[in-house]
């Protein structure tokens, strides 16, 4: 039985290996942002592609619209006789000068109003998308199919009214670009003037997507009303305008290879198709995330900061995560719990003692005898505690408590120390 009982302690050694520490298992977590993207792009990529696939359905409204406009637009442009050879001996045509910025103009008119509705339609998919992929920046555990419609169901609401107000606006500036040109090459106005009104406009639309954007990641986070996520948005543009336009152009990557054409065109498509939405999204939540920690959670009580990454404590002893302390005091707490199961005898159930059972009809004496049973039981398991409490198992534990609360004590004390002389260096 020895031989087998040594077998067994060896194979298990060999099994099993070295456990890990619970610091092993969090350090393997994305320490900051720039990794948790990776790891949710690479472990979590046929989600994202369904999630892709789902929003990019709501978006046929928006595309058919969107090809229909450039269709009508070139057709107009090529029946207009712009650039005709004209007989020798015809009549001259009427000007055609601002002709083509008319056109433009009139297209615009007609298919802005629709336009805006397909985006509205589409804005339906994102807020599903946009919850989705957000509980992935989070960590949490996701159904990709039930919490696209429980996203719509939360969030579709405020996705519409940032779309219609932001669509609105832009559509206003591109009505003001058209209107501009069309100044400028009949001559009707004066021309500088006007040249700064269109880059008036550009750069609002610029500063209306930027806000649109702002305005997903808050609605889709908080909840704030609407006038509060417009002022929300607006500061956030502003405040992190270089970061802004950093991550702007990482989500347009697929556009611009889109729009750069020849071979890269057709890689854009499939990024696109494939999960381009939900690339572009991820990278947003995933900055925006960042923000949120950085200038919200980090400054509220109970804010949740550094959702999903585990953050080091450096080898100087350097600020771990608002989680990670919470985790170790939630620790230290639960040890320094003193338990009388552990820490004093107590005498093991027999049946030399009972209590008393008192019969259906019973009377004064029948209530003496229960008490008296009751007392007889209480001065046993006294009796026992006095004679045992010497016992080497008790006095072991009594005296780890006693050393550990020393401790505990000690390094409360000491940050106490700490932060004493922060706040005077400060002063």
């Amino acid at each position: 039985m020895a031989q087998q009982g040594e077998k067994k302690g060896f194979i298990a050694r060999m099994l099993e290996g070295k456990e890990r520490d619970e610091e092993y298992a969090r350090s393997t977590l994305p320490t900051n942002r720039w990794g948790l993207f990776w790891d949710i792009f690479k472990g979590r990529f046929s989600k994202l592609v369904i999630v892709n696939l789902l929003m990019l359905l709501f978006c046929i409204p928006l595309i058919i619209i969107v090809v229909f406009l450039f269709a009508y637009s070139s057709s107009q442009q090529a029946m207009a006789p712009f650039a005709q050879w004209l007989f020798a001996g015809y009549p001259a045509l009427p000007s055609l000068v601002g002709l083509s910025e008319q056109l433009s103009l009139s297209v615009s008119l007609v298919f802005i109003p629709l336009i805006l509705l397909g985006a509205l339609i589409a804005g339906v998919g994102i807020s599903g998308g946009m919850y989705v992929i957000r509980n992935m920046v989070w960590t949490e555990g996701i159904f990709v199919a039930n919490d696209f419609w429980r996203g719509i169901k939360i969030n579709v609401g405020v996705v519409l009214l940032s779309t219609l107000f932001c669509g609105v606006l832009v559509g206003l500036m591109s009505i003001a670009i058209g209107y501009s040109n069309l100044i400028i090459a009949t001559g009707a106005g004066n021309a500088t003037l006007f040249t700064i009104s269109k880059v008036f406009a550009y750069v609002v639309i610029v500063i209306v997507a930027i806000m649109y954007l702002w305005m997903l990641a808050m609605g889709g986070s908080y909840k704030l009303k609407f006038y509060q996520l417009i002022k929300n948005a607006f500061l956030m543009t502003f405040g992190l305008i270089f970061q802004n336009v950093f991550f702007v152009i990482m989500m347009a990557i697929p556009l611009i290879l889109i729009l750069i054409g020849s071979f890269f065109q057709i890689i854009g498509y499939i990024i696109m198709i494939l999960f381009g939405l939900s690339l572009m999204l991820l990278i947003w939540l995933d900055y925006t995330q960042w923000a949120f920690d950085k200038f919200i959670e980090s400054r509220r009580e109970g804010g949740k900061v550094n959702r999903g990454i585990y953050s080091k404590t450096d080898r100087k002893g350097g600020a771990q995560s608002k989680a990670v302390q919470q985790y170790q005091q939630n620790l230290e707490e639960a040890a320094s719990v003193r338990s009388d199961l552990a820490s004093r005898p107590i005498k093991p159930i027999t049946d030399d003692l009972k209590v008393y059972e008192l019969p259906e009809s019973f009377s004064r004496e029948d209530l003496k005898k229960l008490r008296e049973s009751k007392n007889a039981i209480a001065e046993d398991t006294q009796q026992y505690a006095e004679e045992h409490k010497n016992d080497e198992k008790y006095v072991t534990y009594n005296a780890q408590f006693e050393k550990m609360e020393e401790e505990r004590k000690a390094k409360e004390a000491e940050e106490n120390a700490k932060k004493k002389g922060k706040k005077g260096a400060g002063k």
